[in-house]
Formats: C-alpha cells, structure tokens, sequence
C-alpha cells in the first residue's frame, strides 16, 4: 500500500466490471428460490402501501430488521413479482458497482493495483454465496452503501466539506439499515488513516466519527436483540461459553483467510466445528491469530500496510466470530457470506504487493496486463463454476451434501423439495430426513416433515409417531398437533385425535380450520352437542366456511334438529354449490317435510355430480313417486 499518485482510473473500468462480472455469474441468473428466500421475498400481507409502512415500522413484519432491504425486495416485487431473473441481476449489477466504488477509493487512497483490486473482489469465487443467493441482496446493498459511504467520507477528509460528511453520514445509515455487519466502517477509517498518517488524531479523527459509532451500535444492538426475539438466535445450539466463542473467533479467523487467499472446496453450509476448550490443539487457532497480529505489528515501522490490511479484516469479521450469536451459528460457525467486507483488506494487500512487486522488478506493462489478465481469467473461471451450484435449490442441496455429508439442513430441504412431487420422490425423502434426524436427533423440522412425508404415503402410524416426535421439542406450535390428529383420526382412535386438536387449538385459538377439524372428530365419537359447539365457533371465526357449515348440519341432524340442520346444508351449497353430500342431505330433509320438487332438484344435482351415488338415487325414485 504505497502513497505514491497513481494515474487516473479508466473510463471502461465500470462497463468492463459489469460486463464480466454478469458473465461469471451467468450460471445463477435463473437460479430458483434457495432456503430462506420466500421469507425475503416481500410476503402478500405486505405487498400494499401499509404493507411498507409496517417494513419500517413494524419490527418482527419483516425475516430480519433491515428495512431497506424490505424495501427494496417490496420495489422488486411490484416490478416482476416471484420471477427470480430481476432479483440476481440486480444483485450481480450491484456487487460490480460495489468492485467498481472499491476502485475508486483505493484510487483516491493511491494504491496501487487499484484495478485488480476490483476485478478480484468482482469474481472471487468466494463472493458467489452472497451474490447468487436472493436473500443476500442485505451483502449488496449493505456492501455497496459502505463503501459509497467510505469514499463520501474521505472526500470529507481532504476537503472538510459539510455536504461531504453529511452524504457519508447519510449513505452509511442506508448501509446500517441494509445489513448491521456495516458498524464496523467508522473503525476501518480509523484504520486507514492510521496507515495514511502512522497516527490518529482525536480532533481531526475521531471526533467527526463518534456519530458514526454511536449510530453504528445502535443498530448492532437492534440487530443482536432481533436475532434473539425473532429469529431464534437462543437455545441449546446457541449456549456457548466465553472460552468456546474464543475458539471459535481464532478458528475462524484462520478459515476466513485461507479461503480469500485459496478458494477451494467452498461449501454453502460448511461443518460445524465441535468445540471443546480442554483440548490443548484448539487453543493453537487463537493463539495462532496473536501471533499473526503480533508480527505484522513488529513490522508495522518498516511498513504499516499488512497490520492494516489485517486489522480491517479481522474488525470487519468481528460482527460473525461468534462473540454474539446469529442464527447460522445453529449449523455452521462460519460461512462466506459472512466476509463479503472483510476479505476486501486480504484482496487489496495482495494486489497492492504484486502492483509493488512489479514495478520493483520493473515488469513490462505487455506482461503486467498479462498476468493481471491471467488472475482475472482464473478467477471468472472459479466464479462461473462455483455459481452453477446456485443454478437451482436442489442442485445447491446435493452439492452441499456431496461436499459437506454431516449436513443436517441439506438432508432436510433437500427432502422438503421432494415431497408432494411423486411417490418414489417422497419415498426418497423419507431417507433424507432419516439422514437429518441420524445426523440431528432432535431437529423438529426433519421430524415434522418426516411426518408429512408417511402421511402422503398412507404410512399414517409411522407419521403419528414423527408428529409426536416433533410436538416433543416444540409443543406449542399447531401445525404438527392438526396433522397428528389427521393421522390419527385415519387410524381410528378419535379419542387421541381430539386431545391433540384441543392442544393445538390452545396454541392458536382462532383458527377456524382446527375448531372444524374438532367437529369432525367429535362427530364420530358421538358427542354430536359437542361437535355443534365447535361447528358454530369455525362458522364464527369464517362465515364462508363450508366445511364448518356442513359439519353443524349433520351435527344438528344427529341431535334431531332438523329444520335447523337443513338451513345449514342449505348454507354449505351457497359457498360450494358442488357438494354432493350437502345436496342428498338437504333432499333427504325436504323429502321429510313433504317438499318433493325441491327434494327431487337436490338429489339430481348430487348425481350430476357424483353419478353412482345410490342414496341420492333411492332418494330421487322416492321423490318423483310422491315420497312414499
């Protein structure tokens, strides 16, 4: 990182990086939905105008609290809606305006090699995971207002303009409010102007700054307590002890940089470490990283730039070395979007030191742009190929697998994506979350879904045990307890099926589906009062609802209420007027009442609609000969 002036950037520098930057990553431009992205992709209830207004306003509307992100996807999905093609092509177009903003500031801080510099950080492969995964548009956002907020500010530096400072204020609030990893700028540009100067100065340094940490920690506060409340970042995955989350910070660390610099075997979800502070070799990682800082900083009199470069490597890190927790800590301590900033300081110390070398050696500029060209090739190369994995979800699940075989989560969505398809597709999941719970045992999405799974192959046994296996670790959610009780119900044994719909009408009170599903079950175990009380609370909570209609029919018809149970059948055919079995009960009640033609019109719809239906049959012979 020298001081020396180097020449103005060229003009194709920005059309050259979009250009080969989207070619890199043609692979993914129609790659599908992955894990999380539907929780990203602007959900209908906030598809309005209120809906926007609650992406700021309401905290917990949104998958995380980064409200111009939300924002942006809310944008997005009024443009072109679910279709995946605009939702990559804006995140590649901004991760190259991101290389190219990283071009200019690198130009203003005249180091050299500034242009490698932005066409490495454009196609590093290990910037694939945030570029190609629609949930990471937080990286590109996030990623491009830091930087834009870095360069506003040290134009504020050399010139001290008020405008200046305010637009990086501003622009760096943007980035907070995009993704939170953004809090560490303020410290970076303390970094750097170390390196500039080999002093900080508090009046011209820190002081303009303090604003810049105040609003920096502000959002990383938010951000740790939305993890926790909203998210999940808490339970037994997430009880790490201090000595533990040193471990990890060191182990870390040392991963992060051997992937910058050797972009091999690059996993989407990548093992997690087992942890264990009274073994003596995991302690080598932390005390490894000392070491490392330790040397550059008894180098720093002959030259301050590695000691920089590895200061804001490690400080823009700081957010994911596990000193707090987030949620991807559940299956892995690292991850390569976690270092989408961070590998910025390894990249432009490596592309510094061969710009350095070169003039050293006083290389040929033919052979300069030849090699640079060669780095560029390699690296576009790696990045096309690495993007095919993100061509499609199960494409990016199997290699995660193939790569990574003690991933529970890649077993389980894997599975996920197979059910419903076709019946050897859901046999083969089966196996899949059989491999998750092998892996995980109590992982109550492989439970449940494994529950889903046997009850789409009529397994319905198999699936009350899966069920049972799931409510185990998370009683209070209904789904599972409804499904229970369907499969349950299917076996016969009512009884049961009735606690576990009480139990999970208990978690959700108003949903009138459960209420009805109750009904049904009371039915037939004869509690016909019963079965009429939750029939009228599902009718309640959704007027229109047939179903529910229809169940306080034959439940009021039990009970001998048959003037009433005939309005209600006559209701369920207002709202589904294709209802068979609501058409031969209300003729069977009119032919009672003595009302042949209106009987014999509901017995001939319920065989136009269901042909070989022999007590619609019975019932029509009875009503054209005059009911007897």
């Amino acid at each position: 990182m020298a001081a020396t002036k180097p020449r103005p950037l060229p003009s194709w520098l920005l059309p050259a990086l979009v250009a080969v930057t989207y070619l890199a990553y043609s692979p993914a431009w129609h790659g599908g939905l992955l894990w999380d992205d539907n929780g990203h992709i602007t959900k209908t209830a906030l598809r309005s105008t209120e809906g926007l207004w609650r992406i700021w306003f309401d905290i917990g509307a949104t998958q995380q609290y980064y409200p111009v992100v939300h924002s942006a996807f809310w944008v997005f999905h009024r443009l072109w809606g679910d279709h995946t093609l605009g939702y990559h092509l804006v995140n590649i177009g901004l991760h190259a305006c991101s290389a190219w903003l990283l071009a200019q500031i690198l130009h203003r801080l005249a180091v050299p090699g500034a242009v490698l510099a932005a066409f490495v950080f454009a196609l590093h492969p290990v910037h694939v995971e945030s570029v190609a995964w629609i949930t990471e548009l937080k990286n590109m956002l996030s990623g491009a207002a830091y930087l834009a907020a870095a360069l506003a500010y040290l134009r504020f530096d050399s010139a001290r303009r008020p405008r200046d400072y305010g637009l990086a204020l501003a622009v760096f609030a943007v980035a907070l409010l995009s993704k939170t990893v953004t809090a560490t700028l303020p410290a970076a540009l303390l970094v750097v102007f170390w390196w500039r100067r080999g002093t900080i100065d508090w009046r011209r340094d820190v002081a303009p700054l303090l604003p810049f940490f105040v609003l920096g920690i502000a959002g990383g506060l938010t951000t740790a307590w939305v993890e926790h409340t909203y998210i999940g970042a808490d339970g037994a995955d997430f009880q790490i002890a201090p000595l533990e989350r040193l471990l990890i910070a060191g182990r870390a660390i040392f991963f992060y940089l051997g992937k910058v610099l050797w972009p091999a075997n690059l996993v989407f979800v990548y093992p997690r470490w087992e942890l264990d502070a009274g073994a003596w070799w995991q302690w080598l990682f932390p005390a490894g990283a000392i070491a490392l800082v330790g040397a550059v900083w008894l180098r720093r009199r002959r030259t301050r730039a590695p000691l920089a470069a590895l200061l804001f490597f490690i400080g823009t890190l700081v957010p994911a070395l596990g000193f707090v927790n987030v949620y991807p800590f559940r299956y892995s301590f690292v991850a390569d979007h976690f270092q989408y900033l961070a590998s910025i300081g390894v990249i432009v110390l490596a592309t510094a030191a061969l710009a350095r070398l070169a003039e050293r050696r006083r290389v040929a500029p033919p052979l300069r742009i030849a090699s640079s060209a060669a780095i560029v090739i390699v690296l576009a190369v790696l990045t096309w190929q690495q993007s095919r994995q993100y061509a499609s979800a199960e494409t990016l699940y199997r290699t995660t697998i193939a790569r990574n075989p003690s991933c529970w989560l890649a077993y389980n969505n894997l599975g996920a994506l197979q059910l419903h398809r076709s019946r050897a597709e859901t046999e083969e999941a089966v196996l899949h979350f059989k491999d998750a719970l092998r892996l995980k045992s109590d992982y109550y999405e492989a439970h449940y879904n494994l529950g889903q799974a046997f009850n789409e192959l009529g397994r319905d046994g198999e699936a009350a045990t899966a069920f049972r296996a799931a409510l185990a670790i998370r009683p209070r959610i209904p789904h599972p307890h409804r499904n229970l009780a369907v499969a349950l119900m299917k076996l016969g044994r009512f009884d049961e099926a009735v606690v576990a719909l009480r139990a999970a009408i208990v978690a959700e009170p108003n949903a009138a589906d459960l209420h009805n599903d109750l009904s049904a079950a009371l039915m037939q175990l004869g509690q016909f009062d019963a079965a009429a009380a939750e029939a009228r609370i599902a009718i309640r909570l959704s007027p229109s609802f047939a179903d529910a209609h229809f169940n306080l029919g034959v439940s009021l018809m039990r009970l001998g209420r048959r003037d009433e149970a005939l309005i209600e059948f006559l209701s369920t055919l207002r709202v589904a007027p294709n209802d068979a079995s609501a058409h031969r009960l209300a003729g069977a009640l009119l032919l009672d009442q003595g009302r042949l033609g209106d009987a014999a019109a509901h017995f001939q719809a319920a065989l136009r609609i269901r042909p070989d239906d022999a007590e619609s049959r019975a019932g029509l012979a009875r009503a054209t000969k005059g009911g007897t």
